[in-house]
């Protein structure tokens, strides 16, 4: 298990910052069956504290990469970039946790993709909102969480 205190949240808040800046059933053994065969277990899914909030975070993330791209801003890129720091130094070698995390950057990204196709004023402010939240939750995961 994963305690709180090994996971350095650092990463986050640099991450959004620089942003800113720019198993199966079993089967009763009958006399008759074959002897079992030897299961593949999967690694124990890891979970922390602030999960949760991370998963939000990364939909956050995702949100305004496609706002920005939308809206050619500069920089536009550097949110999937982020996003790529985030699951590299989070994630390590938990498939689990990369895939939620990359799953809530994508639904992020698909929400709005699904609304806007244009620039418009209301996409320039949803994407303002979305680097506020994205923030905020930088700021508390890393002062709750953080070491």
């Amino acid at each position: 298990m994963l305690s709180v205190s090994t996971v350095s949240m650092i990463p986050v808040r640099r991450v959004f910052l620089s942003l800113l800046v720019l198993a199966g059933p079993t089967m009763a053994q009958g006399k008759n069956t074959p002897p079992p065969q030897e299961e593949e277990i999967a690694p124990p899914i890891v979970s922390v504290p602030y999960d949760d909030k991370l998963a939000r975070f990364a939909e956050v993330l995702g949100s305004v990469h496609y706002l920005r791209t939308l809206c050619k801003a500069a920089g536009g890129d550097e949110w999937r970039n982020g996003m790529q720091q985030l699951l590299d130094s989070e994630t390590g070698n938990e498939p689990q946790r990369k895939e939620k995390l990359t799953a809530a950057f994508n639904r992020g990204y698909r929400a709005f993709a699904s609304v806007y196709t244009d620039c418009t004023p209301a996409a320039i402010v949803a994407e303002e909102r979305y680097r506020n939240e994205g923030a905020t939750l930088a700021t508390e995961i890393t002062s709750r969480f953080g070491n």
